[in-house]
């Protein structure tokens, strides 16, 4: 693991990812303000997968522990970043939603936290390719932990769909992509 403009770098992700972790930057500041309230940050890449960082001061709730709508924001972010990367790597620009999740807390999370997404596996990354190039949209699950100081505190399971124009429902979706053509 390299470490490059306070980014994590994995040796096979050396080529274009600088670039892309900046354009995620960006976008993510530009497009979700509430990444700014979580005083998100990105820090960079573990193989295939993302790793952002909050600090505990405002993602804290009455019990000076870090609120679950923070940590559960903080890892849709890390699946939603890591998707939106794997696609612009395979030269794929959409627009990736949520569509389902499950999040277990198994401890209170009491300092600064990091979200780690798992990388996706390579047969599951080549379905989505093949099917948002194909049919426009596809669907991806990952697996994002997230922990602090003490360790491991969060497990959160993720379903993103990706769409391009032409596979995006609806108006809702086709104006939603023209604004992610970052």
């Amino acid at each position: 693991m390299v470490e490059l403009e306070g980014s994590l770098v994995t040796p096979a992700h050396r080529g274009a990812t600088p670039d892309l972790l900046r354009a995620l930057r960006t976008k993510l500041r530009r497009d979700m303000p509430i990444t700014k309230a979580l005083g998100l940050r990105v820090i960079g890449r573990e193989g295939a997968g993302l790793v952002l960082r909050s600090p505990l001061a405002p993602n804290i709730n009455h019990k000076g522990t870090a609120f679950a709508g923070s940590l559960n924001a903080t890892a849709t972010l890390a699946g939603w970043g890591t998707i939106w990367l794997v696609l612009r790597e395979h030269g794929i620009k959409s627009h990736v939603v949520i569509q389902d999740s499950a999040v277990h807390y198994f401890r209170p999370v009491t300092s600064d936290f990091t979200a780690h997404c798992k990388a996706p596996s390579a047969s599951a990354v080549e379905r989505l390719v093949k099917s948002v190039a194909k049919k426009g949209r596809g669907r991806i699950e990952l697996d994002v932990m997230i922990a602090d100081a003490a360790g491991d505190a969060v497990r959160f399971h993720g379903r993103y769909v990706a769409m391009t124009e032409g596979g995006a429902a609806g108006q809702l979706g086709t104006a939603a992509l023209r604004s992610d053509r970052a």
